[in-house]
């Protein structure tokens, strides 16, 4: 496999996308805030509104679509985020999962093929201590060994799946949200915390689809409309968009490429690999005795060659370094992140969690 694979339809002209393709392909960017956002789209891509409904309908029964929403920065709303990579004996690793499963701030938890086999993502609120709740994970799940494995730098995250199937492995794309738009330190407000409660749900597939959210919030849409703009210039709200099931919308591969990139060239290298529109996650994490990689990458497929031949276009072009490819055998939880829920103060309470349990890790 080389930098120039192409899709399955390589050395033939390819026919010009579909109306619905290429929809299926626009509502994973930035859907507007207005009145009808749906007719917004369906004009841009050559469909009627009630054309553009219909079909973002029959994905949604057919499960392709998980939802549209607003997707929010973690960090610039205060919560600290994680992601965690622990290695369990092979017998208890299941039980163990599960038990991490359950708590309230764990949006992703996958069984990967090495030694750290179980990787979880977890997200708690300013107040709480991520540490304290990651070693009572840790001795919850009966872990042997537990590393925090946080962001240092944001590279990219953006996840667009080329519905066409046209896209080369190796296609470049500016990235939708970096580093440089985070707002550490942001305050937010209470009209923030209740735009999220209100935009973090699936919005309906209607002609109107912010209009509960309009009349929780009593604002006008163009109101709402100012105030996401604002909270976007602050780097809180990254946009609104579909989510699809990446299996059911075909890419039932996933690899996570980790590089064992220099400190010296993690900026030049994190930038680079980044620029891959096949690249969905960059990240520079911190490192361990027993963990040498510095950056780490996402892609999917729709097949294991697919999703190596994509890790492979970054190895030939840009980083001629140390990697492996981790990808996922068993998927234990994946849903978004929802913030300010009550669940997640039960939990911690629960536990008896309070900055002073902390322990190191």
């Amino acid at each position: 496999m080389t930098a120039t694979n192409l899709t399955p339809a390589q050395g033939n002209q390819p026919a010009a996308p579909s109306a619905r393709e290429l929809l299926l392909n626009r509502i994973q960017k930035d859907i507007p805030i207005v009145q009808r956002p749906y007719a917004v789209l369906a004009q841009e891509v050559g469909l009627s509104e009630q054309e553009a409904l219909s079909i973002l309908r029959e994905v949604k029964v057919e499960g392709v679509l998980r939802q549209v929403s607003a997707i929010f920065d973690t960090r610039t709303l205060g919560y600290q985020s994680s992601l965690v990579a622990a290695v369990h004996d092979a017998e208890q690793l299941d039980a163990g999962a599960e038990i991490v499963s359950q708590h309230p701030g764990v949006s992703h938890n996958y069984r990967r093929n090495h030694d750290f086999n179980l990787w979880y993502t977890i997200a708690v609120p300013p107040e709480s201590d991520l540490e304290a709740h990651v070693q009572r994970l840790h001795e919850l799940s009966g872990a042997k060994l537990t590393r925090l494995m946080p962001t240092l730098h944001l590279y990219k995250i953006g996840v667009e799946f080329d519905m066409t199937g046209r896209e080369a492995w190796n296609a470049k794309s500016k990235p939708q949200y970096t580093s440089a738009q985070r707002n550490i330190g942001y305050v937010v407000t209470d009209t923030d915390k209740r735009f999220v409660v209100e935009f973090q749900k699936d919005l309906p597939i209607t002609e109107e689809p912010y209009a509960a959210a309009c009349a929780a919030l009593g604002m006008t849409i163009a109101e709402v409309a100012a105030h996401a703009e604002k909270m976007k210039a602050a780097g809180a709200l990254r946009r609104v968009s579909a989510v699809f099931k990446h299996q059911s919308a075909g890419f039932t591969f996933n690899a996570m490429g980790v590089w064992a990139v220099p400190q010296d060239q993690v900026a030049e290298i994190g930038q680079a690999m980044a620029s891959f529109k096949a690249v969905s996650h960059c990240y520079l994490r911190p490192t361990y005795p027993e963990w040498p990689y510095t950056i780490f990458t996402m892609v999917h497929g729709r097949s294991k060659e697919e999703a190596f031949g994509k890790i492979q276009a970054i190895n030939d072009e840009v980083a001629p370094f140390e990697y492996d490819i981790l990808y996922s055998t068993r998927e234990y939880k994946k849903v978004r992140l929802e913030f300010y829920k009550p669940e997640f103060y039960a939990w911690e309470q629960a536990q008896h969690l309070t900055p002073q349990t902390a322990a190191q890790l």
